[in-house]
């Protein structure tokens, strides 16, 4: 399947996150990106180095930056249960905007076309790195990366595109 792409809706799917009363939740990707600008965050792995140090930090620290332009949710998207990603959102006292979200089996992942398979890393098929920027489900910019590269789909991109 292709990747995602400018121009392309997103589809639908099933997330699963703890909400603000630590209850677990199923949510809808169109119930939360529907009439609303939106980016989504796509990371290989909760607690890794690239995706906890660098590309995770940055859409903490623009957050603001990112709602004062335009954004509604910034929303991190990771192949990871939802208790993991509890834990890993836990790390970023800092953080007031970006929801951590599970894909725990990889399925909205594949309906993105966006796997990426770390096997040999002893991770099994996990999510490309990526930041989508969408605006009422409608792709508006799909900055993707190749392997485990950290150069086009930071805060600072999605910043320069709006």
């Amino acid at each position: 399947m292709a990747p995602i792409a400018v121009g392309a809706s997103l589809p639908e799917g099933t997330l699963h996150w703890f909400d603000e009363s630590d209850q677990l939740q199923s949510v809808s990707v169109h119930g939360l990106a529907k009439g609303k600008k939106v980016v989504l965050v796509g990371v290989p792995g909760a607690f890794t180095p690239t995706c906890s140090m660098q590309h995770v930090p940055g859409f903490i620290q623009s957050a603001e930056e990112l709602k004062a332009k335009g954004v509604d949710e910034i929303f991190v998207i990771s192949v990871n249960d939802p208790f993991v990603m509890k834990a890993w959102a836990k790390t970023y006292s800092e953080n007031k905007y970006v929801k951590f979200l599970a894909d725990g089996s990889g399925n909205y992942t594949n309906a993105l076309g966006l796997e990426l398979d770390l096997s040999e890393k002893g991770l099994g098929t996990r999510s490309r790195r990526y930041a989508i920027l969408a605006d009422d489900l409608v792709v508006k910019v799909a900055n993707i990366e190749e392997g485990g590269a950290f150069t086009i789909s930071g805060a600072d991109e999605i910043l320069k595109a709006l």
